[in-house]
């Protein structure tokens, strides 16, 4: 009788053991590529002037800086302000105020290439920057 109080024993512990080997089991299922989560907006953008262009839909519009285009839901297509109708100049015609700051950048427009005092000057040139420091 010991003997099979026994075996009942060891047979409680190895099915008392398989449960808890089981239980700690876990299976990963692969459902494919998961999509991304949207790319969280910025909250807080700093105030500084340097213009983008950007387009949400059929909507172009101008921004002080390219987080506060971001921040609104507006992907970038260009640096500088929008231009309207194709114009020069800055833009629409408005007037564009830049520091004395000299911080040289190489701009380009329509395949001329050109050193500017900064990029300020160079936008309101309407120049795009392609690289800090003179050309």
């Amino acid at each position: 009788m010991r003997f099979l109080a026994a075996i009942v024993s060891r047979q409680g512990f190895v099915a008392l053991l398989l449960s808890a080997l089981l239980a700690a089991c876990t299976v990963v299922v692969d459902e494919g590529p998961r999509p991304r989560p949207p790319r969280p907006h910025p909250q807080l953008c700093t105030m500084q002037y340097e213009p983008v262009c950007a387009r949400r839909g059929g909507d172009r519009q101008t921004f002080a800086n390219a987080c506060q285009a971001e921040r609104a839901g507006y992907r970038i297509v260009r640096d500088g302000p929008c231009r309207d109708g194709g114009g020069g100049g800055g833009g629409g015609g408005e007037q564009t105020f830049c520091t004395r700051e000299y911080a040289p950048v190489c701009a380009r427009r329509h395949g001329a290439v050109r050193t500017f005092p900064n990029a300020c000057e160079a936008r309101a040139a309407d120049y795009r920057v392609i690289g800090d420091g003179p050309c």
